[in-house]
């Protein structure tokens, strides 16, 4: 069972910081290409100098990017720069955007307190692999800080939309805290407190019997969330259930939320010299039925024509071309061994057949990204084709919720980069803390 606690999370005081958008920021993980200067010019506050801090040349085993977070968060609590509130509370998002087709979306998450299972008991399912490295980080800072300031983004099964339907009632009582990110400034982000204890008991009831919830956005943090909590466990043998590490900060949103939206990830292939792009094309021809179109216009529709059981990816090398693939007897000769919704996915046939198998590049080689930038802009994609700066682009359609589930069903995990679930769930909203005498 899904067993979710309201809790005091610690959070930004406006009267001290001013406009919350300043201070907010992307997950972690996207605070790259010269965003971690922005969001440090932006405010002295910012929680990016806590999930994301610089590191420099002089650190130490005392004087890090971990134990500054540390200090940060200590410093800032002990200024009122942050508080901690008073009452055990649930806390809603509602995040507000366009797409390019012109239409807005709202997206509804509750921000909770998740007991932590592990994968084989059911509750919690991961649907993408992760990587070492970043585990390692996430636990150093967890073991220093003791605290979580980011959100693991889970999807749970909810058909109805019972739980939103809680809390939506709720807010309508409040005043929504009203603020934009940096990066996706497109997203308008309203966040409320709830803490009125009918409406808690209501949504705790509802989520406890659910299972299968599905990691989006947060695999490397939630299996660090479980490695901090068997050590904390090793080290305090004799405290309750309801200590706090036994729990994670999550964003849940519900799978037939209207707003749940995936963006494709598209695949720019650069620096390769093993094959030209017409040699690539005339290799895949084997596999798939080959289609030249005559604009983007032309691709992008044959893309959207795609069927379920057809995967169909875009080529762009200065010209049009889609690539359907002949059938599923194809890339059971690729992966026999392979679960066979696994085996369909656009984003395996991408790899696995095209990438490495036509195109010659390893999983170490793509790892590492030697060849391969990965865009959800296509736009930039496109225009670093055309100024010579890339050899061609793999234009993607977006995973489907269908096939989310699908795998995390059978127990298989999808692809890194299969699924953007955007927007990002922003961090800076309200920490959860950690320590031995945290109790939920």
């Amino acid at each position: 069972m899904a067993v979710i606690k309201p809790f005091r999370g610690m959070r930004y005081d406006p009267a001290r910081v001013g406009e919350l958008s300043r201070v907010i920021s992307q997950p972690y993980d996207r605070v790259e290409y010269g965003l971690q200067e922005k969001y440090y010019a932006q405010s002295d506050y910012t929680i990016v100098k806590v999930i994301k801090g610089k590191e420099f040349a002089g650190d130490s085993d005392t004087n890090n990017v971990y134990t500054r977070a540390r200090d940060y968060l200590r410093t800032w609590l002990g200024e009122g720069v942050l508080f901690r509130d008073e009452k055990p509370a649930l806390y809603v998002l509602h995040q507000t955007f366009p797409l390019p087709d012109g239409q807005r979306y709202t997206r509804k998450a509750l921000i909770t307190a998740l007991e932590l299972t592990t994968f084989d008991q059911g509750v919690v399912l991961p649907h993408e692999r992760t990587l070492s490295g970043p585990k390692v980080d996430r636990l150093n800072m967890t073991r220093i800080t003791q605290t979580y300031c980011e959100s693991v983004f889970m999807l749970y099964p909810d058909r109805e939309n019972r739980v939103n339907a809680i809390l939506d009632q709720a807010v309508q009582k409040l005043q929504p805290a009203v603020m934009r990110e940096l990066y996706e400034n497109a997203v308008e982000q309203r966040f409320w407190v709830v803490s009125d204890p009918e409406t808690l008991a209501a949504v705790q009831a509802e989520m406890a019997p659910k299972r299968n919830l599905i990691i989006a956005d947060g695999h490397h943090r939630y299996e660090t969330a479980i490695n901090y909590r068997d050590e904390m466990r090793l080290q305090y043998p004799d405290l309750p259930p309801n200590a706090g590490f036994n729990y994670c900060g999550v964003a849940l949103v519900s799978m037939s939320d209207p707003g749940l939206v995936i963006l494709p990830t598209h695949r720019l292939i650069h620096s390769y010299t093993a094959k030209t792009s017409k040699q690539v094309l005339e290799d895949a021809a084997a596999y798939f039925h080959m289609q030249p179109v005559s604009d983007r216009a032309a691709l992008d529709a044959a893309l959207a024509d795609a069927m379920d059981q057809a995967p169909r990816i875009g080529f762009y090398d200065g010209g049009y071309t889609v690539l359907t693939l002949k059938g599923p007897e194809v890339m059971a000769s690729i992966a026999p061994d392979r679960d066979p919704t696994w085996r369909m996915l656009d984003v395996t046939v991408l790899h696995e057949l095209l990438i490495e198998h036509v195109m010659g590049l390893s999983k170490e080689s793509i790892e590492r990204k030697e060849n391969i930038d990965y865009l959800r802009n296509v736009e930039m994609g496109y225009e670093r084709v055309d100024q010579g700066e890339a050899d061609f682009m793999f234009v993607m359609n977006p995973t489907r919720m269908a096939e989310v589930q699908a795998c995390t069903n059978a127990g298989v995990k999808m692809p890194q980069k299969s699924t953007d679930f955007y927007p990002k769930i922003v961090s800076g909203l309200a920490a959860l803390p950690l320590g031995p005498d945290e109790r939920l």
